[in-house]
């Protein structure tokens, strides 16, 4: 997911317009979905444990509820919203999904939540031309920094 990150933040800063900027990253969090659901399923079968049933729904749950939030008022606010300003409030959302979600998970999850919650505030009151790069810290920066940790520390 990191990687990807990392790939839609340079395609978003080559577009000129805001409606193109968010197509790419609209794009982006599809593909991140998709990944995060292939991941999370072979890890399941792996492990022999049902995905959608015990933590791992209330995972998905917690995890759901504020990225279905962030589509809503990102559909509702671009017109009238700067990009670091969306940037900033993808990025507290998905912190809180990550911190509520990863209380069904590994003690680090929750850290890594809280990192994108700190992110997503410094975001906001950053200059407006910083939106985008901060997304590529976040979703590409934190996602790889983490997901490093967690395959070493936790095998995955």
């Amino acid at each position: 997911m990191g990687a990807s990150a990392l790939v839609a933040a340079w395609a978003a800063s080559r577009q000129s317009a805001v409606e193109a900027w968010l197509l790419v990253w609209m794009c982006e969090a599809v593909l991140a979905l998709a990944v995060f659901a292939w991941a999370s399923w072979i890890k399941a079968r792996d492990a022999d444990a049902a995905l959608l049933r015990g933590a791992g729904r209330r995972f998905v749950i917690s995890l759901f509820t504020p990225v279905v939030v962030g589509a809503l008022l990102t559909a509702t606010f671009y017109p009238m919203a700067s990009v670091s300003s969306i940037a900033g409030m993808w990025l507290l959302l998905y912190g809180t999904a990550v911190m509520t979600g990863g209380m069904q998970s590994i003690r680090i999850v929750p850290g890594m939540g809280l990192c994108f919650l700190l992110l997503g505030a410094v975001t906001l009151f950053a200059p407006a031309n910083w939106g985008n790069s901060m997304l590529a810290v976040g979703f590409g920066g934190l996602h790889i920094l983490f997901g490093l940790v967690i395959a070493r520390r936790y095998g995955g």
